[in-house]
């Protein structure tokens, strides 16, 4: 089991759940599978996250409701539910190393890609989203989602270009992702040996032990929301953010060469 700083830096990691929901700091919640696998492990990491990521959506909807671009829907899904069928296959292949490499190329890629997002797109044009670019953005965001919940920036390149309005933009994000999320859901519940199909994990991601866990954090995503409003009104977002992709990018480095980030932090 993990010690007493372990449960912590992972608690960390799931208040910046509540934070992005809250529409605050951009793609933070990228940071928490990253904390939790230093802790828990990969695989037990993305089952103890996803219920509480779509607790994080309830809330995220209730707060945005209506306020969203439901089109990039019709163009995302089929590739995610696509995407989210070769994800859960190759969790079954994957060895726990290789899930961390996976995990922390996904996260040093994503501070990449904050850094350089506004230089890529300032010369684009607006873009009409479609199906001819929406389905392979789609599979790509229902694999990394599934390997992860690492999709925010896949969603992101897909978004950016349109220039959506901040607050359409935000929400449609939580459209996007409370669907992404819920599509997974049978996936991680349910094990091949169950019901003797090939689609689904050789064990269910999410069991009791792992329930058992996500109960304990629950509370810390509405207040990771609440914390996110209150942030919104009070702190220069760019000034946390600048924080908060230091810590990601570290985070990301440590996963693929196993550092022992979490015992210099003891």
């Amino acid at each position: 089991m993990p010690d007493a700083h372990s449960w912590i830096f992972a608690a960390v990691g799931v208040v910046f759940i509540g934070l992005s929901k809250a529409g605050f700091g951009g793609g933070l919640g990228m940071l928490t599978t990253p904390l939790c696998a230093l802790v828990f492990g990969p695989k037990a990491a993305i089952g103890i996250l996803l219920p509480l990521l779509c607790a994080g959506d309830a809330f995220s909807m209730y707060h945005y409701w209506g306020k969203w671009d439901k089109k990039n829907l019709k163009y995302l899904l089929p590739g995610v539910v696509l995407g989210v069928l070769v994800g859960v296959q190759l969790i079954g292949v994957f060895s726990k190393r290789q899930f961390n490499v996976v995990i922390g190329v996904l996260a040093v890629t994503f501070v990449i890609f904050q850094l350089v997002k506004d230089y890529i797109f300032r010369a684009e044009g607006t873009f009409s989203p479609n199906h001819r670019l929406g389905v392979p953005f789609g599979m790509g965001a229902g694999v990394t989602s599934t390997f992860a919940h690492g999709a925010g920036p896949v969603v992101s390149m897909f978004l950016i270009p349109q220039r959506l309005p901040k607050e359409l933009f935000v929400g449609t994000n939580v459209l996007i992702f409370f669907w992404i999320n819920w599509i997974k859901m049978p996936f991680f519940l349910i094990d091949r040996t169950m019901i003797n199909l090939p689609l689904f994990t050789p064990s269910a991601i999410i069991n009791w032990s792992t329930l058992q866990v996500t109960l304990i954090y629950l509370p810390l995503v509405p207040l990771g929301v609440w914390l996110g409003v209150w942030l919104n009104r009070r702190i220069p977002e760019k000034v946390f953010l600048k924080f908060v992709y230091a810590l990601t990018f570290i985070t990301g480095i440590q996963l693929i060469f196993e550092f022992d980030l979490v015992g210099w932090l003891r």
